[in-house]
């Protein structure tokens, strides 16, 4: 009440319009609380119980002069409380204020998300991509628009407007900049009304139907194109589309109210996504993963692990080893194993380093530079990899809070390698996986199989050996079509690893690995192909191997025999294996 007679949580509920930049450079954050501003369900969650908390002048002895919020961070939803002092000049708020000189949620939203970060101060220059996430506990997917040729590429950049309309249509965040490549270039404007170095919130994705009356719905021509506002409250693109532009004549009225369409300096515009994507450089998707089996939406199987990279002069104990440029120690990162149950799946999948702590007296906590791995695997590993695999993707290494990956991956089992770009970093990381059926995910802590009580009595492994089946020749026809279904069961010790079904196909690219832990090396490896029918499999051919460690022969390519006493007699077709053993455990 020293700032205004009659103080309000909300004047007019909640609005994108609201916001206004103080004097600290957080137009991130800022444009962060615009896009937040539009999704009630999502600020519900980070201005919990408000009617509560507005000051209710009918009663004025319940007020006590505190306020609570909630942010996500590092995978839980923290409750943070302030106090109503809030820092002016002049009797005017220095930080984020609102259009309304009486309404105060934006100021202490900003206030709570400070004391979360340390300071005032520490919310000078940072990621509109980290914001999001706080907000709403999703997974921010940056994308680099100058990258991806979205300028000429008609059809690349169409896929990326359909991808960025998901995103909003299902109560996703946005936000997008324009690089500053100087410090003069920090906040420039540009002559179309643009500003460099300067967070943007995205407020509006659509179709925007062209023509006027019945014209419009049998001409239905459409056109790509999204709002956005600045944190400043005023200062908007002038081109095309623009305001007070003449191209707004080709969209009915009825069109443009339902946009929203306002002709004030408020900070707010359309464009094209053509023009964004010719002078936007940056735009940030956090997208809301729908865990929900109660959705229509696609629904998402979460696996959350925590996870942390420390230092040890162990090599068996190492866990911060560096990303692959360091060959000799990559190996020495955590490791986490998942499956890909489908025959072809998308995988999303995020690492966010725990935050280091900021205060006036530390100064701001850096990030360190960050990314991972993902290599595919024998389908029955359980223990920790110890040689490099076929690496399948990777993401960027880069000094942010979070990096993410979208992929597709083949059904098969594979390993996330999440490291430091340099070893010997230490940290805690949170790694999100996300794929469409359970992946099981879970991290490999053990280099070998352990040695128990009844080591002693039912033996301990004395040679490990890794199976790789990469293709066969020449299988017997099955079908009327002259093809086969063919797939692969590698058998040694009663143990044994089957591969996915390969559809109509004599000569299949198997590319299936197996891992043993052998207790009795003279007993043999047994790789069957095997024809996959409705009611019952038929035998294909076999072929045994002895899994000698002394034995390098880097490819075998072998006739199919028959089983038991017949083995003698081949089969139609030949199989390529490659065989590694070793008497270390440690080596495979």
């Amino acid at each position: 009440q020293e700032i205004c007679n009659d103080p309000r949580l909300f004047v007019d509920g909640i609005s994108s319009h609201d916001l206004h930049q103080g004097q600290v450079g957080n137009c991130w954050f800022v444009a962060a609380c615009s896009s937040l501003a539009s999704r009630e369900s999502l600020w519900q969650k980070v201005i919990p119980d408000w009617k509560e908390q507005e000051w209710n002048p009918e009663k004025p002895e319940s007020y006590a002069g505190i306020f609570h919020f909630q942010f996500w961070r590092f995978g839980q939803w923290l409750d943070v409380v302030i106090d109503d002092r809030l820092p002016t000049l002049h009797n005017q708020l220095i930080y984020c204020h609102s259009n309304s000189r009486n309404e105060f949620w934006c100021a202490l939203v900003e206030k709570a998300y400070a004391k979360l970060s340390g300071c005032y101060e520490a919310l000078d220059g940072g990621n509109t991509a980290d914001a999001l996430v706080d907000f709403t506990g999703g997974v921010s997917e940056p994308i680099d628009l100058t990258e991806g040729d979205y300028i000429t590429d008609e059809a690349k950049r169409n896929l990326l407007f359909e991808r960025v309309l998901k995103v909003h249509n299902r109560g996703g965040l946005i936000s997008c900049s324009i690089k500053a490549t100087s410090a003069a270039d920090m906040e420039a404007r540009l002559a179309c009304g643009l500003v460099k170095g300067h967070a943007y919130a995205v407020t509006d994705v659509r179709k925007v139907r062209l023509g006027h009356g019945l014209l419009s719905f049998f001409k239905s021509e459409k056109l790509d194109m999204i709002r956005m506002r600045n944190p400043w409250g005023e200062r908007e693109w002038n081109g095309p589309w623009s305001d007070t532009s003449e191209e707004w004549q080709k969209v009915s009225k009825s069109e443009r109210e339902k946009m929203g369409m306002t002709v004030e300096d408020d900070g707010e515009f359309w464009m094209t996504f053509e023009d964004f994507c010719k002078y936007f450089t940056d735009i940030i998707k956090c997208r809301l993963i729908n865990t929900s089996y109660l959705s229509i939406h696609k629904t998402w199987e979460e696996a959350v692990l925590r996870g942390a990279w420390t230092r040890s002069n162990d090599p068996l104990k190492n866990r911060s080893g560096g990303c692959i440029n360091h060959k000799d120690t990559f190996l020495q990162n955590p490791q986490y194993v998942f499956d890909v149950k489908k025959a072809e799946d998308e995988v999303l999948i995020s690492i966010q380093q725990k935050p280091k702590r900021t205060s006036r007296k530390e100064g701001k906590g850096e990030n360190l530079a960050i990314g991972f791995d993902i290599h595919k695997v024998e389908l029955n590993r359980n223990y920790r990899m110890h040689t490099l695999q076929q690496k399948v993707a990777s993401s960027i290494y880069i000094n942010s809070r979070s990096v993410f990956l979208r992929t597709d991956l083949k059904e098969g089992r594979y390993v996330i390698i999440p490291t430091t770009f340099d070893p010997g970093h230490e940290g805690e990381f949170l790694l999100r996986i996300f794929t469409d059926v359970p992946s099981d995910c879970r991290e490999l802590t053990l280099d070998e199989p352990p040695h128990t009580c009844w080591s002693g009595m039912c033996g301990y492994p004395q040679v490990v050996s890794q199976i790789h089946v990469l293709a066969a020749a020449g299988l017997k026809n099955q079908d009327s079509q002259g093809g086969a279904d063919p797939y692969v069961i590698i058998k040694c010790e009663g143990q044994k690893v089957r591969s996915p079904v390969k559809k109509n196909t004599v000569s299949p690219e198997f590319d299936v690995k197996g891992l043993f832990y052998r207790k009795k090396p003279g007993q043999p490896i047994i790789v069957q192909i095997w024809n996959h029918n409705l009611i019952s499999d038929e035998f294909l051919g076999q072929v045994v191997l002895t899994g000698d460690p002394s034995d390098r022969q880097s490819v075998h390519t072998l006739h199919l025999q028959d089983k038991g006493n017949r083995r003698s007699n081949d089969l139609p077709g030949t199989i390529a294996v490659m065989l590694l053993s070793s008497n270390i455990l440690t080596n495979v």
